[in-house]
């Protein structure tokens, strides 16, 4: 078995007010607050990052970001930057996620600006890549991950590349119900692993953490995280429950 901590994140989307966020918060923590055994972080909307900071706190939970900009201030009407985010204690930040580049038009150019202006702001990067259904239909499964991989982690230095986390989301899957195979997300996983072999050396590959993305339930979690390459999940609709939320948690536990 590998030594890397299982990680569950909680992307809660465009969900909740401040006061849902927060009673969202505090039913997760009475419930796995304590324990220690995975990494757990929640990603509340931006207007609930403080509130559900303040909820959190004295827990094992850390609390993550759903996106930012590049630059660190300037003239960007309505968008948050990276020192924002720490300065509210925020440890993580999901970049690029399939929403982003579909709903924003986010290029692979547009998010590697965010992977650095993270890494040198001391977030975690959740950096997001996958394929939609057309792709995948023709067989662009391994070459859309490469091409957003490599073009995302532009630039990373070997030494900072264990902060970066990866979600794989295959984009079909997403909200759909529909969820890949075991097989195909491990297939997926272990290509992933091979390319931060290729950039970075196998034993900084080793160590960076590989989210499943695509709609993983409490009724498969087991069997995804049992897969060795598969290091957590990148969690919507089942973040949005408490009840779901921590039976993944204990899910990715009895995996470690």
């Amino acid at each position: 078995m590998n030594n890397r901590r299982k990680l569950i994140a909680g992307n809660w989307k465009m969900n909740k007010t401040s006061a849902d966020a927060v009673g969202l918060a505090q039913e997760i923590v009475a419930a796995v607050g304590k324990q220690n055994e995975v990494d757990v972080v929640v990603c509340p909307p931006f207007t609930s990052i403080e509130t559900v900071g303040k909820a959190i706190e004295g827990s094992t939970l850390k609390l993550g970001a759903q996106n930012m900009h590049p630059e660190v201030n300037g003239a960007y009407t309505g968008e948050v930057s990276a020192p924002m985010l720490r300065a509210l204690f925020t440890t993580h930040v999901i970049l690029g996620h399939s929403e982003r580049r579909a709903l924003f038009g986010e290029t692979d150019a547009f998010v590697n600006k965010k992977v650095l202006t993270a890494l040198k702001n001391q977030l975690k990067p959740i950096l997001c890549v996958g394929e939609s259904l057309g792709e995948r239909e023709v067989g662009l499964t391994l070459k859309i991950v490469q091409t957003q991989l490599e073009a995302g982690l532009d630039g990373v230095s070997k030494d900072l590349a264990s902060n970066v986390v990866i979600a794989y989301e295959p984009v079909w899957a997403i909200g759909t119900g529909k969820v890949a195979t075991t097989e195909q997300a491990q297939e997926v996983h272990a290509f992933i692993r091979s390319l931060l072999t290729k950039l970075f050396t196998e034993p900084v590959a080793q160590k960076v953490r590989i989210l499943y993305g695509g709609s993983m339930k409490p009724a498969n979690a087991p069997e995804l995280l049992a897969q060795k390459d598969i290091d957590g999940g990148l969690i919507g609709g089942a973040a949005l429950e408490a009840r779901s939320f921590v039976e993944l948690v204990t899910a990715a536990a009895a995996a470690q």
